[in-house]
This record gives C-alpha cells, sequence and structure tokens, in this order.
C-alpha cells in the first residue's frame, strides 16, 4: 500500500476552472470517498490521479515520489471504471491475466494471484465462463479482481456501483469493506451517492464545484458538517433550515426567534457567531412532535418508511422541515408543534458556515 498526497492542483478546460488549488493527503490504508454532486470535480481529480488527465498545475505524490508528469503504467495503481470494461471474447481467467502478462509477469505467479483473488471475491466457479454467462454482480466483481492481481500501491474506484441493482449495490459494498479489511489497501472511491460513502468510508472528502468542502469521518459530517452545503448534502433526507432571527443571548448561548412567533434557547455559544441573517438546521430525528413544541407547522405530507414515519411540515414563513413521528400520526393538514434536541440543533452565517452547539459535559 502507499500513501497519496495532492498538493495545489488544479484542472482548467481552456478557459474553464474546475479544480483550483485543491491539497489532500490520504495515509496508507485509509479508504477515502470523494463526494459531491455531479459536476464538482471529483472524477476529474480521480482521473488526474490515475494519469488519465493532466493536472494543469500541482504535484501528485505517491508512496512519496512525485508522479505528477509519470504515465498511469508507472504510478503502481489500479483503477476500477463505471463500467466493467472486460474483454468479451475471453474467460474471467484470462481477463485477470491479461494486464499481468502484458508487464511479463510469470505464469506460476500470475497463477498465485488470480487464485488469491478467485477465493477473496469468490470467483473459483466463474473462472472459465466468458463475460456474457456472467450477472452484472459478478462482471463487477471480476473488474475489481483485476485491480487486485495487480497488487497495487493504491486501488482507485470511479463509481463502480452505478450500473447495479439497489439489492447488488449493498451485498457489493460489503464485498468492498470487507476487501479493504482483508488487504489494508489504500481506495480512494469516487461517487454522488452518500450512502455508499457513508458506509465504505474511513474519511469522506465532500466536494463543491471543484473545492472541497470539508474532510472528515463520516459520523463527524453528519454530526458537526462544517457548512451548510455539507449539512444538506449528507443525511437522507437532508437536514432541514428554517430563517431564524437572534432575538438575545442566555447564560452565553443564542435566543432564536422563529418563524409563527417562537422562541428557542440554543446550545450554540454567542461568543464568536456573527451578526446577520442566520438559519437553523435541524435533521428529522432531532425533532419531535410536542404540544408545547417551539415550532408550529402544518403538515403536508406523511411518508412510512418501513422503520421510521417522517412528517413534512410547512411553517409560518413558507420554510420546510422534517419532523420524526413517534407513535403519533397526524392528518395532512393538522397543525402541529414541534419540540427541538438543542444539543442537535445548528446555525449556519450568511457565509455558509456551521456554528454548533457545545457539546454536552459527561
Amino acid at each position: 500500500m502507499a500513501s497519496l498526497k495532492l498538493q495545489n492542483i488544479s484542472k482548467r478546460y481552456g478557459a474553464t476552472q474546475v479544480i483550483a488549488d485543491l491539497s489532500l493527503d490520504v495515509a496508507e490504508g485509509e479508504f477515502v470517498v470523494f463526494l459531491g454532486p455531479s459536476g464538482c470535480g471529483k472524477t476529474s481529480l480521480l482521473r488526474m490521479v490515475a494519469g488519465l488527465e493532466e493536472a494543469s498545475g500541482g504535484r501528485i505524490l505517491i508512496g512519496g515520489r512525485d508522479v505528477t508528469q509519470a504515465p498511469p503504467g508507472q504510478r503502481n495503481l489500479a483503477m476500477v471504471f463505471q463500467h466493467y470494461a472486460l474483454y468479451p471474447h475471453m474467460s474471467v481467467r484470462d481477463n485477470l491475466a491479461f494486464g499481468l502478462r502484458n508487464i511479463g509477469v510469470k505464469e506460476v505467479e500470475i497463477a498465485r494471484r488470480i487464485a488469491e483473488a478467485g477465493r477473496m471475491l469468490e470467483l473459483d466457479a466463474l473462472l472459465e465462463r466468458k463475460p456474457t454467462q456472467l450477472s452484472g454482480g459478478q462482471r463487477q466483481r471480476v473488474a475489481i479482481g483485476r485491480a487486485v492481481v495487480k497488487e497495487p500501491g493504491i486501488f482507485l474506484f470511479d463509481e463502480p456501483l452505478s450500473n447495479l441493482d439497489a439489492a447488488l449495490r449493498g451485498r457489493t459494498r460489503l464485498e468492498l469493506a470487507q476487501l479493504h479489511r482483508r488487504l489494508g489497501a489504500t481506495m480512494v472511491f469516487v461517487t454522488h451517492d452518500q450512502i455508499e460513502a457513508m458506509t465504505l468510508a474511513t474519511r469522506i472528502v465532500v466536494m463543491k464545484g471543484g473545492a472541497i468542502e470539508q474532510v472528515a469521518a463520516p459520523a463527524e459530517l453528519y454530526r458537526r458538517p462544517a457548512t451548510r452545503f455539507v449539512a444538506g448534502f449528507i443525511g437522507t433526507p437532508g437536514m432541514g433550515f428554517v430563517p431564524v432571527q437572534r432575538a438575545a443571548d442566555e447564560e452565553g448561548f443564542a435566543v432564536l426567534a422563529l418563524p409563527g412567533g417562537g422562541r428557542l434557547r440554543t446550545r450554540v455559544p454567542a461568543v464568536g457567531l456573527p451578526a446577520g441573517a442566520l438559519s437553523l438546521g435541524l435533521r428529522p430525528e432531532t425533532l419531535h412532535p410536542a404540544a408545547d413544541g417551539a415550532i408550529q407547522g402544518s403538515v403536508e405530507m406523511v411518508e412510512f418508511l418501513g422503520e421510521r414515519t417522517l412528517a413534512h411540515l410547512k411553517l409560518a414563513d413558507g420554510s420546510a422541515l422534517i419532523v420524526t413521528l413517534d407513535g403519533v400520526r397526524p392528518e395532512v393538514g393538522e397543525s402541529i408543534g414541534v419540540a427541538v434536541d438543542v444539543n442537535e440543533a445548528h446555525l449556519f452565517d450568511e457565509s455558509g458556515r456551521a456554528h454548533h452547539a457545545l457539546e454536552p459535559s459527561a
């Protein structure tokens, strides 16, 4: 395995700047996921690491070695693409062996690596089949196996699960997580699917507009998002936002004036909280119906999701929140009060920067 260091990377297509001055360190053995909406630059960044696109500026170091100008074959990488890219006329065994034969690996060593990858990915019974005789999930395992037999310093994955149906995506996520634990390898994975990111990553790199919004472990991203964009992007459903005014400070914490006339004393320290417009950020599981709740809203829709039921509320100012229901199931059009877990309430200033509640003392 190898480390990856990106130093002040930029990418331009003509006059269009796609990535500007991006830096990131990936330690040996990490599973790092680039996450963001379409067009945020995550795939371009991965392709520059792979050597498939040239960086317009900056340096790429793999295992401490500067590979910015090195061709793909000299970067000690293996890449798994969104499309399987298997040779249809070759057996699974020959697909796995093809790249190794091209670089002169001895047949005995090729056989050892294929046998090991076959056991690891449950491909033993498929080695003599052609790709057309395989399911989508099996083809993707072969594509992953082709990377595994190269024994690279870093594995790169470019949205490898996007062509699979929901059930296969779930199983393949588990297989990738298990593969990472077995190999202890450095893995960099690109996706727009936050479930993939949250379940696989040791750290997630959230990107927007060619820049990094936040780099953190999944739990920290969810509970302590650095920006309003991250808060709204992470979570299913994402965090809801309510425009609020700072009414006062009590015992060092901000007190907010809510739509509809309610007031909420937060656990967000008043010190350092800038003046100006604020947004109160709340996740569904931190909100619960309560007759005397600080927030009042009208139920627009109720969603039964099996493990939980959610109510979509419209507030007096037209803003929307999603609330977790505990046994109570209000009717559409009904007005309800909502209680807030102030330990999980966040404030976002005009720049989008987050101001979090003080962590409760043990």
